[in-house]
C-alpha cells in the first residue's frame, strides 16, 4: 500500500460520498480565497458531526483519504520562500504533486491576483516525472506566470523540499466551497525529515469571499485562521532551510515545540519507512 500511517481513519466514515466529477461540478475552485487552520484532535472532533451535515466526502474506488506526495521547486536563493516571507503579492510557487492512490501526477503554479486570491493553474504531468520539470513543463511554469503578471519569469529552478500526508477533501452540499483536512504530514529534503505530530491537522478552507460555513464552524469552536501557513514554507522553516522564519511563527510553534530554538530535524529515513 502506497499510504503513510493514517491519523485520520476515525474521522473519514461520518461523511456521505460524492465522486470526483460531482466534486468539480459544485466547486472546483482554482480560484478562491484560502484560511488555513492547525488544529488538534480534539477540535476536529468537535467539528466533525457539524461539518458532516453540511459537506460531502470526496470517495474514489472505495477510498476517502488519499496520500500525496508533493516536490516543491525554488532557486538556488530560495526566492519563493522569502518572497513569502516577504508577504510580496507578485509571487509564484511551483510544484509537481503525485496521488500515489490514484497514479495521477500534475505540475502546479499557484500565484496571486490583485485581491489577494490565489489562483491555481495546472496540467497533466507523467508520474514517472515526478521531481524534475522537463521542457514543456518549465514552458507551462513561464506561460502561468506571464499571463497572471505580465513579465517573465525571472528564476532557475530546482528541487528543493518534498513532503507527503493523507488528505480528505470535503465539498459543500450546497456547493461553492471545499474544505481539505491534511494529517500525518512528513517534510524532507535529501538530508533532513521532520514528521508532524499526528495529533496535529491542517484544515483548509476554499471559498469565493473566505468567509464560507466551515469558517464560521470554526469559528464558533474559537479557532482562528493561521496565518502564513504555507506548508512549503514552514517545511523550509522546520528543516532549517530558511535563514529567516518569524512571518511563520504562528504556524511553526502550533505544529512544532514552542521553543524552536531547539528544534533539529531529524535524518532523513529510507524512503521505505514512509510507504
Amino acid at each position: 500500500m502506497s499510504t503513510i500511517a493514517r491519523a485520520d481513519q476515525w474521522l473519514e466514515q461520518g461523511f456521505d460520498p460524492i465522486g470526483l466529477a460531482t466534486l468539480n461540478a459544485r466547486a472546483e475552485m482554482l480560484e478562491r480565497l484560502d484560511n488555513k487552520y492547525v488544529v488538534r484532535r480534539p477540535v476536529l472532533q468537535a467539528a466533525a458531526a457539524e461539518l458532516a451535515r453540511h459537506f460531502d466526502v470526496l470517495e474514489i474506488s472505495g477510498r476517502r483519504a488519499f496520500t500525496y506526495e508533493t516536490c516543491y521547486f525554488d532557486n538556488q536563493d530560495r526566492r519563493s520562500y522569502f518572497d513569502h516571507h516577504q508577504g510580496r503579492r507578485r509571487r509564484a510557487k511551483v510544484r509537481i504533486r503525485k496521488y500515489l492512490d490514484a497514479a495521477l501526477c500534475f505540475v502546479e503554479v499557484k500565484l496571486k491576483d490583485k485581491r489577494g486570491v490565489t489562483v491555481k493553474r495546472r496540467f497533466g504531468y507523467a508520474p514517472e516525472k515526478f521531481g524534475r520539470l522537463d521542457d514543456e513543463a518549465l514552458t507551462f511554469v513561464h506561460r502561468a506566470y506571464y499571463d497572471q503578471y505580465g513579465a517573465v519569469f525571472p528564476h532557475e529552478l530546482q528541487r528543493v523540499i518534498d513532503m507527503r500526508y493523507v488528505r480528505m477533501t470535503l465539498v459543500a452540499k450546497e456547493g461553492g466551497e471545499r474544505m481539505t483536512i491534511d494529517s500525518s504530514l512528513r517534510f524532507y529534503d535529501m538530508a533532513a525529515y521532520h514528521a508532524v505530530d499526528d495529533d496535529h491537522f491542517i484544515l483548509e478552507t476554499k471559498s469565493a469571499r473566505g468567509n464560507g460555513i466551515a469558517d464560521r464552524l470554526l469559528r464558533a469552536l474559537h479557532q482562528r485562521p493561521t496565518k502564513h501557513c504555507s506548508k512549503y514554507c514552514t517545511a523550509i522553516a522546520l528543516l532549517n532551510r530558511g535563514t529567516r522564519h518569524n512571518r511563520f511563527l504562528p504556524a511553526l510553534r502550533k505544529l512544532a515545540s514552542p521553543d524552536l530554538s531547539s528544534l533539529k530535524p531529524a535524518a532523513r529515513p529510507e524512503m521505505e519507512a514512509l510507504q
